[in-house]
């Protein structure tokens, strides 16, 4: 092949590298687009303020294709499915209580994106912000506000399989001191002390004491509901087979997956609630596998995403293990309840 010949060859080869990559610039441009623009039969939203304060309204990450798309938007709560205010604050994560919210994000670079917490105060100012390791999958705020914590997937993004790591977080709202992996707390397993490896925390969830909290341990192959303790540092074991659990506001049951066996491997769970004081276990009425760290709306309705048209709705149902799940709100997740 003579110089002349080889010269274009690569000049053809540099032109179709070039269209190649217009293309995909374009495609992704027209996608994005897409996104920008609200689908007929969407819920309606609008920019306008959000607050965590005050009482009756339901704030959670907007779904809905559209310029919102991913905001921390509100409803009233005796609404879900009503129109939406949109902050402007967008997140993958979040939740609040009492006039604290926790915010997880992504940082997009221009090689690989890179995740966040952000700590913000009743107007969603930001008060603090830290480096979270890996993908965001759950959030929580502590009863008083004093307290945030999340989890992160640093190996693996599914939690229906077993190559997954992950790492959970606490911090101090109050003073920003933060606790970045509850591997460093000593466990307790059926009363002795343990150590392992492969010990993995997820789904923090709080008591009202500023002090207890309850998350999920797998370790040896199996799951396990602990009870941890802020001042001393330690974790408990206290019941098998439970994932993403939360603790209802009297502080009296937990809810929480359960994986139930001859369900698909990548849709074993059920939803069941735990009682604290017998260690009784009562299904939901539920059919579904649900994927969530639910959230109670109160001391007798459970609330958790499904997927669905425009990647999530949320659903409600029954802890007492009566009555079917509906719908409350299409293209929505990470609630929480105001007041």
């Amino acid at each position: 092949m003579t110089m002349r010949s080889r010269v274009l060859v690569l000049v053809a080869a540099v032109a179709v590298l070039a269209a190649v990559g217009l293309a995909a610039v374009l495609h992704a441009s027209a996608r994005a687009e897409r996104r920008d623009h609200p689908r007929a039969g969407g819920p309606r939203v609008t920019p306008g303020p959000v607050t965590l304060r005050g009482s009756g309204r339901l704030v959670f990450r907007n779904m809905a294709w559209g310029p919102h798309r991913d905001e921390l938007s509100a409803v009233p709560a005796a609404d879900p499915d009503g129109p939406r205010t949109a902050s402007g604050l967008k997140c993958l994560r979040f939740h609040a209580a009492s006039g604290t919210g926790v915010c997880l994000q992504a940082v997009h670079g221009p090689v690989s994106d890179t995740y966040r917490a952000l700590i913000l105060d009743s107007r969603l100012h930001i008060v603090d912000r830290y480096d979270v390791p890996g993908i965001p999958s759950r959030a929580r705020v502590s009863p008083t506000g004093h307290f945030a914590a999340w989890t992160a997937f640093v190996g693996g993004d599914s939690y229906a399989g077993t190559d997954f790591s992950t790492r959970a977080a606490i911090v101090d709202t109050r003073t920003g001191r933060l606790i970045p992996s509850l591997e460093s707390f000593r466990i307790v397993r059926d009363g002795r002390p343990y150590r392992a490896a492969d010990a993995n925390f997820w789904g923090v969830t709080f008591a009202a004491d500023d002090r207890t909290f309850y998350a999920t341990l797998a370790t040896g192959g199996r799951t396990y509901l602990v009870r941890g303790d802020l001042r001393d540092r330690t974790v408990t074991t206290l019941h098998t087979n439970v994932e993403c659990p939360s603790l209802s506001p009297d502080g009296t049951r937990i809810a929480y997956k359960k994986r139930v066996a001859g369900l698909p491997k990548d849709a074993p769970w059920r939803l069941y609630v735990l009682d604290l004081r017998t260690m009784r276990e009562t299904p939901l009425g539920e059919p579904r596998s649900v994927d969530d760290q639910a959230l109670w709306r109160d001391t007798r309705t459970l609330v958790y995403a499904l997927p669905g048209d425009y990647g999530a709705d949320l659903y409600e149902v029954p802890a007492d293990g009566w009555g079917q799940p509906r719908r409350i709100s299409p293209a929505a997740v990470s609630p929480a309840y105001l007041g």
